[in-house]
């Protein structure tokens, strides 16, 4: 059984699964041996896993009894998924960041999100490798590089194609089917940006849509996790496994009314025929000729499946600087608060000694230097500028950003090339994007980080504050309409 089962595992989507385990072919043992298999096999050419679950195949047992003695909870039930190093899982896992300092740490309780998805059933497989500190530490650290992990490769091309970060360990591991779907999280670009390069489907949500606490934090106002996965279809029901409000975050009291519990519903494959899509060109203007070729190309489906394409549309606010210092403030406020609550014998409990223990242990902690960190630890700017210089942000990104570009021209979302710059804009807003993938770059060039741009490419859409039922409907129907993805051959 278990031979068969590893001939599709790797790119079986969770409704596959479910049909198999109802009708007897596999149970959700199966599936965690297939798996584990499967990251035996291939994890050392990747490095995308960073840990195994030590309980992943009791708690399999455990569902399969349920599954046969009182039904099943829902979709997820005995889906093995993985889970972000920087996610906090009550049990024999360790949540790091990627970090040495953490390498240890084990969290005195789940994560929101993670108990929201052992409520779902799900088997919480293990957790990714990711860059360090969500790419937070170093100005010169290679995406997907942990001190605690080492480097993520990525599937399509091991130690060649770009891997982007910083949830690289989910992307590639999802990618390369290590589990049916990974959860990582986003600050700006670090789910939509591995997705992109991974042929997945990456959603980034509205901030307060899925509860933070129990995540290590970066920004307050732009924090949040989502799925990466194969298929849309699988990505929303992932998302609504998460979405829920949280007392312990604040950003979630205004998710009721916008929350949905089953995404699915808007799987709608003719929804191209009713929307209206803006083309920022702003942010094609660097794209090399292959990559500008699949954009072009994903123009023209959206055009043959009867969608209004407004083209160009303009945004006033895309030259605008990153917001560093706010940024600096909420990680150094948000990480103190976290670490001051980890077990006494974790060696640090505050920013300022996470630095001093990297100093300490410079040899295998600080390869690529921590000035991000001693940034944070030395930004002196006090509430009140802060609050005003977030909202001078917030004000002009509405008025002249996204909300202007959706409310002047009707539109339901913009589609923007799957690199990063063209996310920073609804990453400062805490507003939700969606990639599908869209082409598959041959040649490539070297970009401005001397990064490869070979390798799979997405599309993304950007909308509006919790418009992630538009977003999934445009998604699914572009994915329905191309079908571009395709499985790496390792």
């Amino acid at each position: 059984m278990r031979t068969n089962l590893n001939d599709w595992i790797h790119e079986a989507d969770i409704h596959t699964m479910q049909k198999a385990m109802t009708r007897g072919v596999c149970t959700s043992e199966d599936l965690v041996h297939a798996y584990l298999e499967r990251i035996r096999k291939y994890n050392p050419l990747l490095n995308a896993v960073l840990e195994i679950n030590p309980d992943a195949l009791e708690i399999a047992r455990k569902l399969d009894h349920e599954r046969h003695n009182t039904g099943i909870r829902g979709p997820l039930h005995g889906i093995p998924i993985l889970l972000k190093d920087n996610i906090d899982t009550h049990d024999r896992m360790h949540t790091s960041a990627g970090s040495l300092a953490l390498a240890e740490s084990i969290a005195g309780a789940d994560a929101f999100i993670v108990a929201k998805l052992r409520a779902a059933g799900a088997v919480l497989l293990g957790k990714t490798n990711m860059t360090e500190w969500s790419n937070f530490m170093g100005d010169h650290m290679p995406a997907g590089y942990s001190s605690r992990g080492g480097q993520v490769l990525n599937p399509y091309g091991p130690g060649e194609f770009f891997v982007s970060g910083s949830s690289s360990g989910s992307a590639a591991a999802a990618a390369a089917g290590f589990a049916a779907a990974a959860i990582g999280t986003e600050t700006a670009g670090s789910i939509i940006g591995p997705a992109c390069q991974h042929e997945l489907v990456g959603i980034k949500p509205t901030a307060g849509l899925a509860s933070r606490s129990g995540i290590i934090p970066i920004s307050v106002s732009q924090d949040t996790p989502g799925p990466l996965a194969r298929s849309v279809a699988d990505a929303a029901i992932l998302l609504g496994a998460i979405a829920g409000t949280d007392d312990n975050d604040k950003a979630t009291a205004g998710s009721p009314q916008h929350t949905s519990h089953d995404y699915t519903s808007y799987l709608d494959p003719d929804f191209l025929k009713q929307a209206r899509i803006g083309i920022p060109r702003y942010y094609y203007r660097q794209l090399d000729p292959e990559r500008l070729t699949i954009m072009e190309n994903a123009i023209v489906v959206l055009r043959a499946q009867g969608a209004t394409v407004i083209d160009p549309v303009d945004l006033y606010v895309e030259q605008l600087p990153w917001n560093n210092d706010v940024i600096c403030y909420e990680f150094k406020t948000g990480i103190n608060q976290y670490l001051s609550k980890l077990h006494p014998d974790v060696p640090v409990h505050s920013l300022q000694e996470l630095i001093a223990y990297n100093e300490q242990h410079a040899a295998s902690a600080l390869k690529y230097g921590q000035a991000n960190l001693i940034r944070s630890e030395q930004n002196a700017l006090n509430e009140a500028d802060y609050l005003r210089k977030r909202q001078e942000y917030n004000h002009l990104a509405m008025t002249q950003g996204i909300d202007y570009a959706l409310n002047f021209h009707r539109l339901d979302a913009l589609m923007l090339p799957g690199d990063i710059d063209g996310m920073y804009i609804a990453a400062r807003l805490g507003y939700p994007l969606i990639t599908v993938p869209a082409g598959y770059s041959e040649q490539g060039v070297l970009d401005a980080d001397g990064d490869s741009t070979r390798g799979p490419f997405g599309v993304v859409f950007s909308g509006r504050a919790w418009s992630e039922p538009t977003l999934i409907s445009l998604a699914y129907s572009f994915e329905q309409a191309t079908h571009v993805r395709r499985a790496p051959e390792l």
